[in-house]
């Protein structure tokens, strides 16, 4: 389970419906379970995301390792871009994000 800071003002691209919306365009399809919104993707096999505390997108993924490297492309940009229409920020950023973090000891 991984979660991700949403970016000042992209608060509501992690409410329920945006959020549907994004899964679905993004994956194909999405459906609600137990309050989280589930999908698959190429290697995801299952792919759930919900809000969290305030400003917080929660993800959580079972992968599939036995794929190719052409569909494990495709699912890592599909996810990024996921990640990027939800938080409003591209990998990069919240790779920088996740380094400050780090080196101030808040992981």
């Amino acid at each position: 389970m991984q979660e991700y800071e949403v970016r000042r003002g992209h608060q509501e691209n992690i409410e329920t419906a945006k959020l549907k919306a994004h899964m679905q365009e993004i994956f194909g399809n999405a459906q609600e379970k137990d309050g989280k919104l589930v999908s698959s993707f190429g290697a995801l096999k299952e792919i759930a995301a919900w809000p969290g505390k305030k400003n917080v997108l929660v993800v959580d993924t079972k992968m599939d390792p036995s794929v190719g490297d052409d569909l494990a492309l495709q699912t890592i940009k599909a996810y990024n871009t996921f990640l990027e229409k939800a938080t409003g920020f591209t990998s990069k950023e919240r790779g920088k994000r996740v380094q400050k973090k780090a080196k101030e000891g808040k992981l």
